[in-house]
């Protein structure tokens, strides 16, 4: 069942808050930045954490799979929430739930306590799919891609600007308040669990399911199929063979990121010369700071490939995008020096996060009934593939050679997007729609063109008479 009055534009009506799909989009991005922020707060302070708690290798590595492991159950788990309670309770439970142990890590004082909290940190990340469905039900064809892409991209942000916030937060307790080391990381944790916590509240009060109402009052209007119908409609979408390939996909971008903001800081601190905290969290945030573009070009470009070449010029981009990560990623490995590593790293984001895009631009329009599954289960995929990761980086082998193992994987794991296949009644529907919302967007513009020159000639018309009078 189609929800009806989706926005047909995004950028037009971008400052618009009183549309309630504009209101939410700005919500659900802003919600998911602080999740990631939160998720990934304490990576940055890593270099002092495993100082103090005597953690080996293989226990940062744990630390690493730990983060996003539990991510993977909790995504395939919020998919279905969405489906059947909507996504406005299910942000605002997981926010809520979610800021405990953020602000509860600051309790560990060894490695099993803050592997536990770790771990527990990771169901937070599940934000992602609620954002992508929110959107997904916000925004019509012609622009979802776009839409899913920014909200994404936005809220990854989070991602970079933890890396120049925490190491700031932290000195600021250490050196403002004359914290030691040991209180500020806690400290600087428990700051970002209070936050997530309020947004949780922010996010019940500002935000509805979809553009005509929330869930419960949709399905009384048999708008929506009733609750007890999600759960087949859920395990239908799972025997599709396209979400399964989407799951591997998406654990080659989003895996891959979520992996490096995990291990980026260590990783310039440790393998180049002269490098600090701060300097290597702030070397470390590019990566990240690059979503605030680089996932919304990758929905652009999935917008764009549909209006030229339906569906299947949406995974026909997936694949150039995915492709163009692994192979810079693979030059990124190869970088001996800072000055060359910096660059190639921008590079190799740029494609990370318009796979991204790219991804979601596709997902919208494998199962309509059961959004929330597909949604779910594709970005289980992405954690799944930093669960991988995150064992060859625990391992012996050196982290520039995990580099360049992870960007072959990449390369390969890009040509199965060819394999994304929609059926041609489907092309055909999708690109009837597409079109459709791509007329309403043009009429809208020039109905606010006729609107415009109405009133500038109501206006000349009341000068003319004004002059006449005077004269």
């Amino acid at each position: 069942m189609e929800l009806e009055n989706k926005a047909t534009s995004l950028w037009r009506n971008f400052f618009n808050v009183r549309m309630v799909q504009i209101r939410t989009f700005h919500m659900t991005w802003f919600a998911f930045f602080a999740c990631f922020f939160a998720w990934f707060g304490i990576a940055p302070m890593m270099i002092v954490v495993r100082e103090e708690l005597g953690l080996t290798k293989s226990q940062v590595g744990w630390t690493i799979i730990a983060s996003v492991a539990v991510t993977v159950f909790a995504r395939f788990f919020i998919g279905w929430l969405c489906d059947r309670i909507g996504p406005r309770l299910a942000y605002t439970g997981l926010l809520i739930v979610g800021s405990i142990p953020v602000a509860g890590i600051g309790l560990a004082n060894d490695f099993t306590t803050f592997l536990l909290f770790r771990l527990m940190i990771g169901v937070i990340g599940a934000s992602f799919v609620i954002t992508q469905y929110h959107t997904s039900v916000m925004f019509a064809p012609n622009v979802v891609g776009t839409a899913n892409a920014t909200s994404a991209g936005w809220g990854n942000l989070g991602g970079g600007v933890t890396q120049m916030a925490m190491p700031l937060i932290f000195t600021g307790f250490v050196v403002g308040f004359n914290f030691t080391d040991a209180a500020a990381w806690r400290a600087s944790m428990v700051v970002v669990g209070m936050v997530t916590f309020l947004i949780g509240i922010a996010y019940y009060f500002l935000t509805q399911d979809a553009p005509d109402g929330n869930y419960k009052e949709l399905r009384a209007q048999n708008k929506l199929p009733q609750k007890d119908k999600v759960t087949g409609a859920y395990f239908n979408a799972m025997k599709d063979y396209r979400v399964w390939l989407m799951f591997i996909i998406y654990g080659a971008c989003f895996g891959i990121e979520l992996t490096v903001n995990n291990v980026a800081a260590l990783y310039f601190f440790d393998y180049f010369e002269g490098i600090t905290l701060v300097t290597a969290g702030l070397i470390a945030a590019l990566f990240g700071l690059m979503n605030i573009f680089a996932r919304t070009l990758g929905g652009i470009f999935g917008d764009n490939f549909a209006a030229l070449w339906g569906l299947r010029g949406r995974t026909t981009w997936l694949f150039i995008a995915l492709l163009g990560e692994g192979l810079a990623l693979m030059l990124f490995s190869q970088m001996p020096i800072l000055i060359l590593a910096i660059p190639t790293l921008i590079v190799f984001s740029l494609f990370t996060q318009m796979s991204e895009g790219a991804t979601y631009s596709v997902v919208p329009f494998v199962n309509k009934k059961a959004l929330g599954a597909v949604a779910g289960v594709v970005g289980a995929g992405g954690n799944a593939g930093a669960v991988a990761a995150g064992f060859l980086f625990k391992g012996e082998m050196p982290w520039d050679q995990v580099f360049l193992t992870i960007g072959m994987i990449v390369t390969c794991v890009a040509f199965l997007a060819l394999f994304i296949r929609f059926s041609p009644e489907k092309e055909q529907e999708e690109k009837a729609l597409f079109e459709a919302a791509h007329m309403g967007t043009l009429q809208h513009r020039a109905d606010e063109a006729n609107a415009a020159l109405v009133r500038s000639q109501e206006i000349i018309s009341d000068y003319n008479k004004t002059h006449n009078q005077k004269l």
